[in-house]
């Protein structure tokens, strides 16, 4: 458990609303690509997000995970529950809107538009940055999102959406994933693409802090992601 504001995974700093922001930023071998912002979930810029990120930057996306905790992480429930309860949704959107510019003038992004990805919180933010930023997010992969308020209009949204849901997820069941993508394609007249697994929440997560990794699984999906991200990142 890391208490500090000082996370080794940190390697960039970027401007956002008048601050600076924290991230971790891998580039491709090739030393350039399309951008993808990778966010977290609750429990705050780990070892998994960072081996996420790599994973991508190996696949030839410029990946950067921004630190919305400012340097902390934790293991436990109760802790992350806490953390991401203090975290104001429109921070944290205002956070990832400066990392989605920093991706854009970057020399090594190819791409006109960024891609985004997220975990859990994560998920419930990556729908939440495509509605707020749609000249700039052209694709939105939500890992079983949730969010703790309701979500923004989706009026805005261009983004193509593919979202990766465990049926037997208890915290984004599939009543209220069914109930999300149809309020996306009402309001966006987008229809998203919407996957269930026979899986839990966090089926993804290979650290398995709550018990419900599964690897075969989280192949099919990390499969489905990269296909998605290279077709709909401009």
């Amino acid at each position: 458990m890391t208490h500090s504001n000082e996370n080794p995974a940190q390697n960039v700093t970027f401007p956002s609303n008048g601050g600076t922001a924290h991230g971790y930023l891998k580039l491709p071998e090739s030393g350039s690509g399309p951008g993808v912002v990778v966010i977290q979930e609750w429990w705050g810029l780990t070892d998994h997000i960072v081996d996420v990120t790599n994973r991508l930057a190996a696949e030839g996306f410029v990946a950067l995970a921004p630190d919305l905790y400012g340097g902390r992480t934790t293991h436990d429930s109760d802790e992350a529950g806490q953390l991401m309860g203090e975290l104001p949704v429109d921070k944290a959107a205002t956070d990832l809107g400066g990392a989605v510019q920093y991706l854009l003038d970057h020399d090594a992004v190819t791409s006109s538009t960024v891609g985004s990805i997220g975990f859990c919180m994560g998920g419930g933010f990556v729908l939440v940055l495509a509605a707020q930023q749609p000249d700039k997010v052209s694709a939105a992969v939500p890992f079983y999102g949730v969010l703790k308020e309701d979500y923004p209009s989706f009026g805005q949204l261009t983004a193509a959406v593919q979202g990766h849901f465990g049926r037997d997820d208890q915290m984004a069941d599939p009543a209220s994933v069914e109930a999300l993508a149809e309020r996306i394609e009402r309001e966006s007249g987008r229809k998203p693409e919407i996957h269930q697994y026979p899986a839990g929440h966090a089926f993804f997560n290979d650290e398995n802090l709550m018990g419900t990794y599964d690897p075969e699984q989280a192949q099919i999906a990390w499969t489905r992601a990269l296909a998605f991200l290279r077709e709909n990142i401009r």
